[in-house]
């Protein structure tokens, strides 16, 4: 009999611990290690074993204990878009004023992405180019007055604001992504005398005066070759995770009196029409942007795949749509056809601006954010642009954040929200950051992965641990491909808690509190920028 010394040996063990088996039949989760001991023998052995085993502990409890050692499976890690746009222009929400040091800008930057990480947050939308001006060091255009207080001036002592808000950023597993203005070239508040580089000297054939605003002209191919210069030296300069726009394209209309201004657009215009180009006025403007829209896109896809670019449009593609919507026409007022841009796939993530109520009729939050996840027919990520405050006609403001995001939560086919703005939660007078720590934001999450750029996950990482009395140190290593983050969930008493840490981070000691338990499971997952997440490499204490 092949089987013969295997038999013995079971059997031995079986004798062995035969007083401890029959003690522990009433409790299948206390015999489960032991017939785990049995299992390599069992595998390797015949029905007589089996029936030896089941005339000991009986058939159900043998299933039972087996079933009871499976070891727990790790619950799916949340998935959900969190953003918080910084501002700079006009200093909304950085720099707090123009004109301060080095090491103070630094200390309220630091402040911000503090308190982003600490609710949980998972991308900040930082605004590097608010008027063809920059908050990074460029040799394209001039340093913005809103950073240093004059326009042109670098600051001190000398430092790169986005190259150190990217590093902070990623220290603290926060993606980083670089908020442009493509058209708009200079605020009617003009707080110091123009810089020499500034486009407006440089190219002044590019920028019309609109009203109050100085503005590049969408229709001059010189106009989208500049701007998208500026989008691809910061793509290819800093590691950015996103490139982002807002609104803004053609300019919000501009009165004289109370009467409509006109964008000065009439020699472009006639230009195109001498060239027999046959699209109406406004059709023209439209497909001046949208051609820059798709040219940015696609050149970001050929330098760097992984960087998202997302666009945040006014919230009403068109009245009507759907029917019960009023309000501002972006389609003919600003020339946006944002709808495109969503169903032709020239975006990775796309956030109207919904800055009304739920109970707002004829602009409702969630009857519109229904409407565009219709619309995304691509499943490109969609998500909610949402304030925390400011709304007309609403005293509970805290319960309106709250029932807007539990809301994006709820309709098939959005994916998150990005909320405006920072300056509003670091001071959080309405408590909304509060609600967001401990309730609504109260796990991490993931940004929701981008399968349209690529679907390789990176390998399983190699996990090592080392158990000791009252602590848990574990440390790991990449397992093939870009790391960007690690997820680190732990399981203790059948409740799993999860981490998310930055990829330079190799290891971790896990020391319980006051009456609590080292977890008894451990599983850990590499991500890329992609956001594929790798196979999880186990830990099971006592094995």
């Amino acid at each position: 009999m092949r089987n013969k010394p295997l038999l013995v040996r079971a059997r031995r063990l079986i004798r062995d611990n035969i007083q401890w088996v029959k003690v522990c039949r009433a409790a299948p989760l206390r015999i489960g290690a032991f017939v785990l001991k049995l299992s390599g023998l069992i595998g390797r052995t015949c029905k007589p074993m089996t029936a030896c085993l089941c005339s000991l502990l009986g058939c159900a409890s043998l299933a039972a204990a087996t079933q009871t050692h499976e070891e727990p499976s790790p619950p799916p890690v949340q998935r959900e878009f969190r953003g918080l746009w910084v501002a700079t222009v006009a200093n909304i929400d950085w720099p707090s004023k123009s004109g301060l040091d080095s090491a103070l800008q630094k200390q309220e930057l630091l402040a911000i992405l503090d308190r982003a990480a600490a609710l949980r947050f998972n991308v900040v939308v930082l605004q590097v180019r608010g008027s063809c001006d920059a908050f990074y060091e460029s040799k394209i255009e001039p340093w913005s007055e809103y950073l240093t207080g004059r326009m042109g001036q670098a600051p001190s002592p000398p430092y790169d604001p986005l190259e150190f808000a990217v590093a902070e950023a990623h220290k603290r597993g926060l993606e980083l992504h670089a908020w442009f203005n493509p058209y708009r070239a200079r605020l009617g508040a003009r707080k110091t005398p123009v810089a020499p580089d500034h486009v407006s000297v440089r190219h002044p054939a590019l920028v019309r005066t609109y009203g109050k605003f100085l503005w590049l002209d969408p229709a001059e191919q010189g106009t989208q070759d500049y701007s998208l210069s500026v989008v691809m030296d910061v793509v290819r300069r800093y590691d950015i995770d996103g490139v982002h726009f807002d609104d803004y394209f053609y300019p919000y209309t501009e009165y004289a009196g109370d009467q409509p201004i006109n964008f000065p657009d009439e020699v472009p215009w006639r230009r195109y029409q001498e060239q027999g180009g046959k699209l109406s006025q406004a059709d023209w403007r439209r497909d001046n942007v949208n051609q820059f829209v798709r040219s940015v896109y696609q050149a970001i896809k050929k330098e760097k795949p992984w960087v998202k670019f997302g666009i945040s449009p006014f919230g009403i593609w068109r009245p009507t749509f759907p029917p019960q919507i009023t309000g501002l026409d972006a389609y003919n007022a600003l020339y946006c056809d944002s709808r495109k841009w969503l169903t032709e796939g020239w975006l990775d993530y796309f956030a109207p601006q919904l800055y009304w109520p739920v109970d707002q009729k004829a602009q409702s939050f969630p009857v519109l954010l229904q409407w565009w996840a219709s619309q995304n027919t691509l499943h490109r990520t969609l998500l909610a642009g949402m304030k925390v405050g400011g709304w007309k006609n609403v005293t509970n403001e805290v319960a309106e954040a709250t029932r807007e995001i539990e809301l994006t939560r709820q309709i098939p086919g959005a994916s998150g929200q990005v909320l405006w703005h920072s300056r509003q939660l670091l001071r959080d007078t309405s408590r909304v950051g509060d609600i967001l720590q401990n309730q609504v934001y109260a796990e991490p999450a993931l940004v929701p992965a981008s399968p349209w750029l690529g679907t390789n996950a990176p390998g399983q990482p190699g996990l090592q641990a080392e158990l000791h009395p009252d602590e848990l140190s574990l440390n790991w290593r990449p397992g093939g491909g870009e790391v960007w983050l690690w997820v680190l969930q732990k399981e203790s008493d059948g409740h799993w808690n999860a981490e998310i840490l930055p990829g330079a981070k190799t290891s971790e000691t896990i020391q319980p509190g006051f009456g609590q338990m080292l977890p008894e499971t451990v599983a850990l997952y590499a991500m890329d920028r992609f956001g594929n997440l790798s196979r999880a490499a186990l830990y099971h204490r006592g094995h």
